[in-house]
């Protein structure tokens, strides 16, 4: 149910989220044959993109939570997770034209 008033709430799922996880792979656990391994995470992401108001934001979220997952050593430094979020905010504010546009 908690899943379902997610994906309603969003404009992008979970699975999208996981799946640019995956491919930017910030921890180097793409192993092609594991694709949810980042839906955990991805489901942890999503519910605060709706507070972020910028890239930075997204990344300082990105970068928190595999902190938290997976310990700071793990995670690696913040820088990393740039690309990725500007891909996550794009995605996002993109799916947010489309939502109001419809």
């Amino acid at each position: 149910m908690a899943e379902q008033a997610l994906a309603a709430a969003s404009p992008v799922s979970s699975l999208s989220v996981a799946e640019m996880l995956f491919r930017h792979d910030p921890i180097g656990i793409n192993f092609e044959d594991n694709l949810d391994e980042y839906y955990p995470e991805a489901r942890t992401i999503l519910p605060k993109l709706r507070d972020c108001h910028s890239a930075q934001d997204v990344t300082s979220v990105v970068h928190e939570e595999f902190v938290r997952w997976f310990e700071p050593e793990t995670a690696g430094p913040r820088e990393k997770y740039q690309l990725l979020s500007e891909e996550i905010r794009n995605r996002w504010q993109e799916a947010q034209m489309n939502r109001t546009q419809a």
